[in-house]
């Protein structure tokens, strides 16, 4: 386990998990409301209620952001984590209702498991209920559950991934400054450790081997049938989260420079198969430089993927770093 996104006061992650039909879902609370900003790379999302974090939009803050399995079904998940927050008296007030303000964006997880098993409105409030600022569990977990990674080759030769979280510290003038993320890694791609450019999970060159093929080579020599099968059922989902203190604005250009932790560690990346997206919360009253953050949200993104692949066990007939 890890403190993780949970080292920002304020933030609270809860899991739901369904290990028997391999999929699950992950609550991320902020109760007292954070600024939200959205980075979308992928083109094949599964998502909801992403406007709430335009700069554009109206509303300040946000109450919640929900990640889940189960394609598009998983949205389901963010209602009961609306009515979670609705019987706590959590969210927009409006003359009639409190309106809690709740973004979601799901995996697609349904070749794995059970196809019929997809997070749902209980599941949701579960993992809402289940939320609190303790170290956050990783690895075939949550919306991480069903998560694989390597599927140039079709699902047979890919392997599996999961949820993983970290954290930096900035030091200096900034001390006291910290910027963490969290992360579901359900990529096309291979993760690669940046210092050392190794595949450490990803496309195996046959189903019953742990010898990897290297995707982005792969691609470059022209797929094999395979690759029509994973088309557009991929996706890594990134949370990131700061105790400075950031506008819309602020926190949208935050999660734009968060999203180069996934492409330092995930090649091929932000494919036409890929959904990607990368959240950022600021709950805090800190003074950062934005350029000083995104360094570090880079940091804590490219360490929570390679945690995601190395705290996944195997599953599903796919082999795990964690084995």
């Amino acid at each position: 386990m890890s403190s993780g996104l949970t080292d920002i006061p304020g933030l609270f992650v809860g899991h739901a998990t369904d290990l028997d039909g391999i999929t699950g879902c992950t609550a991320v609370l902020c109760p007292e409301g954070a600024v939200g900003g959205v980075d979308i790379r992928g083109s094949a999302t599964a998502s909801q209620e992403l406007d709430l974090l335009n700069p554009q939009h109206v509303t300040p803050a946000l109450h919640a952001i929900v990640l889940a399995g189960g394609s598009a079904f998983g949205l389901e998940a963010a209602s009961g984590v609306r009515r979670y927050l609705e019987g706590r008296g959590i969210g927009f007030k409006t003359g009639a209702a409190v309106v809690p303000l709740v973004t979601s964006a799901c995996i697609y997880d349904l070749s794995i498991g059970k196809a019929s098993a997809r997070p749902n409105r209980e599941m949701g409030e579960a993992a809402a209920r289940a939320a609190s600022d303790a170290d956050i569990a990783e690895g075939a977990v949550g919306a991480g559950t069903g998560a694989t990674v390597g599927k140039i080759l079709g699902m047979r030769h890919a392997m599996k991934s999961g949820l993983g979280t970290a954290s930096v510290w900035l030091d200096g003038d900034l001390s006291g400054i910290r910027v963490s993320a969290l992360a579901v890694v359900n990529a096309i791609g291979d993760v690669r450790d940046p210092e050392t450019g190794h595949i450490l999970a990803g496309t195996r060159r046959e189903p019953g081997s742990r010898d990897l093929a290297d995707s982005a080579a792969i691609l470059k020599r022209g797929v094999k049938a395979g690759f029509s099968q994973s088309q557009s059922t991929n996706t890594t989902l990134v949370i990131v989260g700061t105790n400075a203190k950031l506008s819309k604005v602020g926190t949208t250009k935050l999660a734009q420079l968060a999203s180069l932790g996934v492409a330092r560690t995930i090649n091929p990346i932000w494919t036409m198969s890929d959904g990607d997206i990368t959240f950022a919360l600021s709950i805090g009253q800190q003074q950062a430089p934005i350029d000083s953050l995104g360094v570090a949200a880079a940091e804590a993104v490219s360490n929570a993927v390679l945690r995601a692949v190395r705290k996944a066990p195997g599953m599903g007939g796919l082999p795990g770093l964690a084995e």
